[in-house]
C-alpha cells in the first residue's frame, strides 16, 4: 500500500515537472507569449483616476478663473454706465445713494431705449485697457522696470514699478477720457462712436497740450497731474488691502487644514476662491474710499465735450453737461457748496449693484465648481489590471479594466487552466 503511494508520488510530481518544462520551451522559442494575470499594486490601483481627477480639477481653476475676469470687466460694465451717468449730472435732483432708488430709472431706460444702452461703450474701455497692458509692457522690456510685484520685490523696484505705473496711467489719460464720453453719452441723441473713435478723441485730445479745440475743455497738462496722482494712489491702495486680505484668507485656509485630524487635502480650488474673494475685497474697499475722487475726476474730464447724457431722474429724458470747473479745488468746492457733501456720492447705489452682481455670480461659480468637484471625488475608481509574461515583464499591448468583484486568484486559476489544456 505504501509501495502504491510513493508510486502515485513520484508520478504526478514527474508529471508536473514535465508539465513546468513543456511551458519552459514554449516560453523560450517565443511562438507565442504567455501571459500571467497579475493585479497591479495598491499604489498604482488608481493612478489613471487620479490624474483624471487633476486634470479636472485644473480645467476647473483656469475656469474659475475666466469667470471671475469676465465678470469684473464686462458683467460689470451695465453698472459701471449708471454710476458715471449719476457721477456727472451736476444738475440731479435724485442723487441715487441707495439702488431702490435707481430701479425705477433702469426699467424706464429700458423700455425705451433697449437693453444695450446699458453696454454703450464697453468697446472703449476694453481698448484702453488693453492699451494699458500694452504700454506696462513696452516700458518693462525697454526699461526693464517690473510689471508685477510680490512680498520679495526689493524697494528699488517696487519704486520702479511705481514709475512705471506714473507713466502708463499719465500716457492713458486722453484716451480715457474720450472713453468716458462714449460711457455717458445718450445713445438716442448722439450718434454711435465706431470702434477705434477712442483713439482719435485721445489723440486729438493729447495733441491740443495747452489750448484745448473746444471751449469749457481743460487741457491735457491740468488733466494729467490729478489723473496720475489719483490713479496711483487707488492701485497701491488697492495693493495694499489686497495683500492683506489674501494673507487673512490663506491663513484661515491653513488652520482649517491642519485641523482636519492631518488629511491630506487638494486645497487649489479653495486658495483660488481665496484669491478671487481678497480681489474682491480689495476692489470693494477700494471703491467705496476713492468714490468722491472719481467723481470730481470725471467731472473734470467731462468737461466741455458737449455731452448729452440721459436723464436718470426719470430714465425719459435727455439733458446736456454744462459746467465751468477751473480745476480740481473749484470742482470740489463747488460741488459741496451747491449739493452738499453727498453729492460727491452720486450714483452710489449703481456700484452697490454692481458688487451684488459680481457676488452673486462668484458664489453661483462656487457652487456649480463645488458640484463638479463631488461627483468627482465620489466616483468609483477603477482597478487597472496589466498583463505579466513569465519573465516579469510588462505587456503594454494588453491591458485590460476588469470589475472590482473579480479577484486576482479567479483571475490566476482561469489563467493556469487554459494553458494547462494548451
Amino acid at each position: 500500500m505504501a509501495g502504491m503511494n510513493n508510486y502515485s508520488s513520484l508520478k504526478f510530481q514527474a508529471e508536473r515537472e514535465l508539465h513546468d518544462d513543456h511551458l519552459g520551451k514554449e516560453h523560450r522559442t517565443g511562438d507565442r507569449d504567455l501571459h500571467l494575470s497579475v493585479p497591479c499594486s495598491p499604489s498604482k490601483k488608481y493612478s489613471d483616476t487620479q490624474d483624471d481627477d487633476t486634470s479636472v480639477r485644473k480645467y476647473l481653476v483656469v475656469g474659475v478663473q475666466w469667470v471671475s475676469l469676465v465678470t469684473e470687466n464686462l458683467l460689470s460694465h451695465p453698472f459701471v454706465v449708471l454710476r458715471r451717468q449719476c457721477q456727472v449730472y451736476n444738475a440731479s435732483r435724485r442723487y441715487h445713494l441707495h439702488p431702490f432708488q435707481l430701479l425705477p430709472s433702469i426699467a424706464h431706460l429700458h423700455r425705451r431705449q433697449g437693453l444695450t444702452t446699458l453696454w454703450k461703450g464697453v468697446g472703449s474701455c476694453l481698448l484702453v485697457r488693453g492699451m494699458t497692458l500694452a504700454i506696462d509692457d513696452f516700458i518693462s522690456k525697454v526699461t526693464s522696470w517690473p510689471k508685477e510685484v510680490d512680498s520679495r520685490t526689493t524697494l528699488k523696484r517696487f519704486g520702479q514699478h511705481v514709475l512705471l505705473k506714473c507713466i502708463s496711467i499719465g500716457l492713458v489719460v486722453p484716451f480715457h477720457a474720450a472713453s468716458l464720453v462714449e460711457t455717458v453719452q445718450s445713445d438716442i441723441a448722439s450718434e454711435k462712436p465706431g470702434l477705434f473713435d477712442v483713439f482719435r478723441e485721445g489723440s486729438l485730445r493729447l495733441l491740443y497740450w495747452s489750448s484745448p479745440q473746444k471751449g469749457r475743455m481743460l487741457p491735457a497738462w491740468a488733466l494729467i497731474g490729478p489723473s496720475v496722482s489719483f490713479g496711483i494712489t487707488k492701485y497701491l491702495f488697492n495693493l495694499v488691502i489686497r495683500g492683506v486680505s489674501s494673507r487673512i484668507i490663506r491663513w484661515r485656509i491653513t488652520n482649517s487644514q491642519d485641523g482636519q485630524s492631518g488629511k491630506s487635502q487638494d486645497t487649489t480650488l479653495e486658495h483660488l476662491n481665496g484669491e478671487i474673494y481678497a480681489s474682491l475685497i480689495a476692489i470693494l474697499t477700494t471703491e467705496v474710499i476713492f468714490f468722491p475722487f472719481e467723481t470730481i475726476l470725471h467731472r473734470l474730464q467731462l468737461q466741455g465735450t458737449r455731452t448729452i447724457i440721459d436723464n436718470l431722474d426719470n430714465g425719459y429724458d435727455v439733458v446736456p453737461i454744462l459746467t465751468n470747473y477751473q480745476g480740481v479745488v473749484d470742482c470740489f468746492q463747488t460741488t459741496i457748496v451747491s449739493e452738499g457733501v453727498s453729492g460727491l456720492y452720486k450714483g452710489f447705489g449703481a456700484m452697490i449693484l454692481q458688487f451684488a452682481a459680481h457676488v452673486a455670480v462668484i458664489k453661483l461659480t462656487k457652487w456649480v465648481v463645488n458640484q463638479i468637484v463631488e461627483v468627482i471625488s465620489n466616483r468609483p475608481p477603477q482597478l487597472i489590471v496589466k498583463y505579466y509574461n513569465l519573465d516579469g515583464i510588462a505587456s503594454n499591448s494588453r491591458s485590460t479594466t476588469l470589475s472590482p468583484s473579480l479577484s486576482s486568484t479567479e483571475m490566476e486559476e482561469n489563467s493556469l487552466g487554459q494553458n494547462s489544456l494548451d
